[in-house]
């Protein structure tokens, strides 16, 4: 029968590392080993692990709901005017995006120089006035 070849790195005589003197170092030992193993491609994932740790973490929400403090009513109002103010100023700043009208030169350029999808610069000219100075300076500044 054909033996395995060795590595070049295994030579006769050589002694087997300490074993792992700390639960740290054998968890890092395991963690380094299980880099080197090839996945079983035929093995099931570990369904009942995960279900375990779902579980668990929903039992501690629950626990933490029950536990936490509800907030007043007019903090809940005030984080609901929030987040409708957010939600009406993103909405006016997608309509006036929208509302910009781009030159394809322009997308062209943007394009081909700062390396972009058409869509994505057309999309960047538009958030920059459709000007596309504008839209190189601020692409250039966010980039340093």
């Amino acid at each position: 029968m054909a033996e395995e070849p060795q590595p070049a790195a295994v030579q006769e005589g050589m002694e087997q590392p300490d074993a792992p003197a700390t639960a740290d170092d054998r968890a890092t030992a395991k963690a380094m080993s299980s880099l080197d193993a090839k996945p079983d491609e035929n093995a099931e994932p570990k369904k009942e692990l995960d279900m375990k740790a779902i579980n668990d973490a929903m039992k501690n929400l629950e626990t933490i709901g029950q536990q936490g403090e509800k907030k007043p009513a007019a903090e809940e109002t005030n984080a609901r005017k929030q987040a409708q103010e957010a939600m009406k100023r993103r909405q006016e700043e997608d309509a006036r995006r929208k509302a910009v009208k781009v030159d394809q030169a322009d997308v062209a350029l943007l394009a081909e120089q700062l390396d972009m999808s058409k869509p994505k610069a057309t999309d960047f000219l538009k958030s920059h006035e459709a000007n596309a100075v504008k839209a190189m300076t601020a692409w250039v500044t966010s980039a340093v």
